[in-house]
């Protein structure tokens, strides 16, 4: 086991497990960090005894950052959140978390530190992507050296998008196209980014880069809508709904504790969700992207008619 410790905000979330495992594997100490450390205890079969940690640490509070970093040779940042809560949320944990956890990397002397924040924020007008890109220009003015990661939509076994769909897919009557399914998506394989992750802490070359990560397919929502029915086997019209229907849609679907949809979100789609080539991507990483057909059919077959075992029919 390395001695180099390597702590992990956001670690318990869908991209931090797949980045806690991969340094496992390369023999890293893991601090998992989150405001209930319980939530972290999951993790650690995913390496050694002894090797995962599970640490509580107040967001709100720097010292407690400092506390938590104190010791690290690296740090990763994935907090964020899809939706808020309460008004305020997303300036607190995309901006204010972000700037202070750079801040406490650099007053206790890290090595290397590296955010994942999302693709096209630069260019997306929501509330999520304004407070992402706000989140980057604070932390580059506190850790200049921070490299700052930036994918599409993230696929794999867990994920919380072709799931969704191919789950509503089982008892809605049809789906939505907002703004007419033409939005870009450019999707993801998780594990990708988890690799890209790590080999930004370790490779020097990298330190103060900003790189979006995007898949080797870009499809709209229309054509990824498709790609769930064929791995699916059921199929469900597809309606077209104005971006002014949908928000209307999404203000009251926003009142759900976990909401399928927000005025934010409809506001997202706006926008393509893919590399425009202005940054590096995989290719700095040495890492050749997994292809969506490679892996969607592995976890999308449970929504079969039947299950795993089902006939590959429309229904």
């Amino acid at each position: 086991m390395k001695k180099e410790i390597v702590t992990v905000f956001g670690g318990t979330g869908f991209l931090g497990r797949y980045v806690v495992k991969e340094l496992a594997d390369r023999g890293y100490r893991i601090k998992v960090v989150t405001r209930t450390s319980e939530k972290a205890y999951y993790l650690k079969p995913c390496g050694s005894v002894g090797q995962i940690v599970a640490v509580g640490c107040d967001y709100s509070d720097i010292q407690s950052l400092k506390s938590v970093i104190k010791g690290s040779s690296f740090v990763v940042n994935l907090v964020a959140i899809a939706y808020k809560k309460k008004k305020g949320d997303f300036e607190r944990l995309h901006t204010e978390l972000a700037g202070n956890m750079a801040k406490a990397c650099a007053e206790t002397g890290v090595e290397a530190f590296t955010h994942v924040s999302a693709i096209a924020v630069d260019r997306t007008s929501s509330e999520y992507a304004r407070t992402k890109l706000d989140g980057e220009e604070a932390i580059r003015g506190a850790f200049p050296k921070a490299a700052i990661i930036r994918p599409s939509v993230m696929f794999g076994e867990d994920d919380d998008f072709f799931n969704k769909f191919a789950e509503l897919s089982r008892y809605l009557p049809f789906l939505p196209l907002i703004g007419g399914g033409n939005t870009k998506f450019q999707p993801v394989y998780v594990g990708d980014v988890a690799k890209a992750v790590v080999i930004s802490l370790l490779d020097h070359k990298i330190h103060g880069d900003i790189f979006e990560l995007g898949g080797p397919e870009i499809l709209t929502f229309k054509e990824i809508y498709e790609r769930i029915f064929k791995h699916t086997g059921r199929s469900r019209p597809l309606i077209k709904i104005s971006f002014c229907m949908a928000k209307l849609q999404a203000f009251f679907m926003g009142m759900l504790p976990k909401p399928l949809l927000t005025i934010d979100q409809v506001n997202s789609l706006k926008s393509d969700n893919v590399a425009n080539g202005t940054y590096k991507g995989f290719e700095a990483f040495n890492i050749a992207s997994t292809a969506l057909d490679l892996v969607l059919p592995r976890y999308l077959e449970r929504y079969k008619k039947g299950g795993r075992f089902g006939e590959s029919v429309s229904a």
